[in-house]
């Protein structure tokens, strides 16, 4: 069996210090005292430490690509940050090498080690649906290579993050409906392990809780986040004794399969139920009605991902940083019912 190589997090860790530290330590930086630098190069020696081949190879030939990891490559929601992160880029001299996953947990895997074949610099990932074993992620930080992670995010602890606030988007569009006076709301989450399900569904509960609501399991559904899972749920919804006045989805996606199912059922949007997306996809202004949602700053999050990105190329073992930005309720005539006359 071949011996994993000692990297910085476990020198780290048996020093009780950060990786930050550790590797300010070993370059003799000033913010570290003199007593343990000594006590960091001593283990390093002891343990014979030596930098991690790849990442040395890829600072010295300076390949300057960037290995953007996302779930696919059909949504304007990915496109635009991919965009926001070519901007920055190119500014910093770098291109990226755009893969999909295709919401699979395989070949996420696959795609990282391809991308170490090719010899990006490092990555900027947007976690898929499949994933909740992060240990392809631990190899990337052991092999002291920057990762940053977007919208779907894990290991925040090690790893920077850029996302919106979802707890609060969720909880306001609850208010929303409560105002417009829907008082069966439901809601259609995505699969559990996801960092946006668990927010938005949190932002749900709250928003029910401060409407004066109930929280009804049976208008809580989960899906696969595909149009024909979506369809699924929606039946189970109509289907209730009493259904739902209010539908919002994990992303519009989500929620156009929603609006279709329910049109198949002859249910009048807004009249009989409100309906809202998540992520203002360009079809929620061509649909009819036309689809209230909310709006992520996409371009600006593929920007800020680059950003920590290159604060982790120029500052090595920095302590990771949580950028969340904000979003914004875009009313259109999908929640709001018509004043009648």
């Amino acid at each position: 069996m071949v011996k994993r190589r000692i990297s910085l997090k476990d020198i780290a860790r048996e020093l009780g210090v950060s990786i930050s530290t550790v590797s300010r330590g070993l370059r003799d930086h000033p913010d570290i005292s003199g007593e343990l630098i000594v006590r960091i190069k001593e283990l390093a020696r002891l343990r014979r430490y030596t930098p991690n081949p790849m990442a040395m190879g890829l600072l010295k030939q300076r390949t300057r690509m960037i290995g953007v990891i996302i779930p696919d490559l059909l949504t304007h929601f990915f496109s635009s940050v991919i965009s926001g992160i070519e901007e920055v880029a190119k500014e910093h001299g770098y291109f990226v090498i755009i893969s999909s996953s295709n919401e699979s947990y395989q070949k996420e895997c696959e795609n990282i080690e391809n991308l170490m074949k090719a010899r990006v610099e490092g990555f900027i990932v947007c976690v898929s649906q499949e994933t909740r074993d992060y240990s392809h992620f631990e190899q990337i930080i052991d092999a002291e290579m920057p990762l940053v992670f977007f919208d779907r995010v894990c290991l925040k602890d090690k790893v920077p993050t850029v996302t919106v606030d979802n707890f609060t988007a969720s909880r306001l569009i609850t208010h929303h409906f409560h105002e417009n006076g829907a008082r069966r709301i439901a809601y259609i989450s995505g699969p559990e392990q996801l960092s946006i399900s668990e927010e938005r569904k949190a932002g749900y509960l709250s928003g029910l809780r401060e409407c004066g609501l109930k929280f009804r399991p049976e208008y809580f559904e989960e899906c696969d986040l595909s149009p024909s899972s979506a369809t699924m749920a929606t039946q189970r919804l109509l289907g209730l004794g009493s259904p739902p006045d209010a539908i919002f989805g994990i992303n519009d996606t989500v929620v156009f399969a929603v609006m279709k199912e329910i049109r198949k059922s002859g249910i009048a949007i807004p009249d009989d139920i409100l309906l809202v997306g998540f992520t203002d996809e360009f079809h929620a202004t061509v649909v009819e009605p036309t689809l209230t949602s909310v709006i992520h700053p996409t371009h600006e999050m593929g920007q800020v991902a680059a950003g920590l990105f290159f604060e982790l190329v120029e500052n090595v073992g920095i302590r990771p940083r949580s950028v969340q930005l904000e979003t914004s309720l875009v009313v259109r005539n999908s929640s709001v019912k018509k004043s009648k006359t």
